[in-house]
């Protein structure tokens, strides 16, 4: 196999784990209307965990991956708690998490990083069970966990609750005029939104057969990058089971993009520079073309009357 189709298998596979983080940015970003920042930490804790877990206690991977899950959900308890309790403004109850669970990322792995070279994870286990090569198992279990997540929100969001706390990004005085208890539904958005990057983060750790305290600087841009791809690509598509789908499938197009542009030449260093102007891009285009059509309306609208 060629070089390029390797790294672009690789781009495949990590945008799918990544994904993971995607969605429960998602859930935030989009239905809440919250740029959670509390998930730069709770990726790199979700990584930590696993490493410590799997490295320092010999767990099995799976349950480390559920261990993960479940330090994701504290950490959005927390945002969710400085939020709903002390109301204090959601994204900077996020950037205090996100500063505390660096000293606490730092403090469960002792150390700056962790390798996993010489322990099993979910993906030397696939590997050595079914004999396929690592990048196919890689993909495979991506794409097996991702569509999981997608089907279990798509699930919980039609139920009562699920459909309260999307009422309650659509309209909060609304929704607790209903008499629906938002500080409950935001608290608990936030939980499922950062289980679900602590988990993305213990994948790309075993992914990558490393945690490194640095891992998750910048997931949340990431994370909106991913989302504003996929909406351009998918944003005709109105039901909200493609909506989940189109999350993953930009973060897919993100990391292909993102090697593409690494095996033109680009500096590595580079990159966080590459994401913010997509998102910036594709966040301003639009209001600008908005603006545009309002003005050229405006102007039609008047000399029609004159």
């Amino acid at each position: 196999m060629s070089g390029f189709l390797i790294s672009m298998q690789g781009a495949i596979s990590q945008g799918i784990l990544w994904g993971v983080m995607v969605l429960g940015v998602y859930i935030t970003y989009k239905l809440l209307d919250i740029a959670d920042l509390t998930v730069d930490g709770s990726f790199a804790l979700g990584g930590c965990i696993c490493a410590m877990l799997v490295v320092g206690k010999g767990v099995n991977p799976f349950i480390a991956l559920l261990a993960a899950t479940l330090f994701g959900v504290l950490a959005g308890a927390v945002t969710g708690f400085l939020h709903t309790v002390f109301d204090i403004p959601a994204i900077l109850a996020g950037i205090l998490t996100q500063i505390a669970l660096w000293s606490v990322n730092l403090r469960i792995m002792g150390k700056s990083n962790i390798p996993l070279l010489k322990v099993d994870t979910i993906i030397s286990k696939a590997v050595n069970a079914f004999g396929t090569e690592q990048g196919i198992t890689t993909l495979i279990i991506g794409i097996i966990i991702a569509v999981l997540i997608i089907v279990g929100l798509y699930w919980f969001f039609g139920t009562e609750i699920g459909s309260a706390l999307r009422a309650t990004g659509n309209n909060e005085d609304m929704i607790r005029a209903l008499g629906v208890n938002t500080k409950f539904t935001k608290m608990l958005a936030l939980m499922i939104s950062n289980g679900l990057v602590g988990l993305s983060g213990a994948l790309v750790c075993q992914s990558q057969k490393y945690a490194d305290i640095g891992m998750g600087t910048g997931a949340i841009v990431i994370g909106l990058a991913a989302i504003v791809i996929g909406d351009v690509l998918m944003g005709k598509l109105r039901s909200f089971g493609a909506k989940l789908t189109s999350a993953v499938v930009g973060s897919v197009v993100y990391f292909v993009i993102r090697a593409i542009v690494l095996r033109l030449g680009m500096d590595a260093n580079d990159m966080k520079l590459l994401s913010a102007t997509i998102v910036a891009l594709a966040l301003c285009i639009p209001v600008a073309i908005d603006k545009w059509k309002m003005k050229r309306s405006y102007s039609e609208g008047g000399s029609g009357t004159c």
